[in-house]
Order: structure tokens, then sequence, then C-alpha cells
């Protein structure tokens, strides 16, 4: 239970993350070019907690969780 918890939490902070890193791509239509975007977003605390996100989906899914032998 704890692990889905934990899953929806990170899949919610991927959401948030992500959707300010492409809100902010319309600085580009302003006029910044890709790498003052890219040093931008990396200075964005919503932005890394995409990234944060996005790696703690990835740990939880490819862990191993508590098995639960059932012998009847």
């Amino acid at each position: 239970m704890l692990r889905i918890f934990l899953f929806l939490i990170a899949f919610g902070f991927t959401v948030i993350g992500f959707t300010y890193t492409i809100v902010y791509l319309n600085l580009l239509s302003m006029g910044y070019d890709l790498s003052e975007y890219f040093s931008f977003i990396s200075r964005r605390s919503e932005c890394l907690i995409g990234l944060i996100g996005f790696i703690l989906i990835t740990v939880i899914i490819f862990t191993k969780g508590d098995t639960y032998d059932l012998h009847i």
C-alpha cells in the first residue's frame, strides 16, 4: 500500500514538473535560445520536482516489493 501511495505522489510531482517545463517553452518564442532555456529550467524548483518524481517512479517500478506467499 505504501508503494502505491509513493507512486501517486511521484506521479503528481512528475505531472507538475513537466507541465511547467512545457509552459516555459514559451520563452523560446520570446527570443531565448536552447542553452538559455535549459539554464533557466535547471534553476526552477518546480521543474526539478518533475525530474525527482520521474526518478522516484522509476525506482518504485523497478525495485522488488513485498511479496505475499499464500500457502493454502
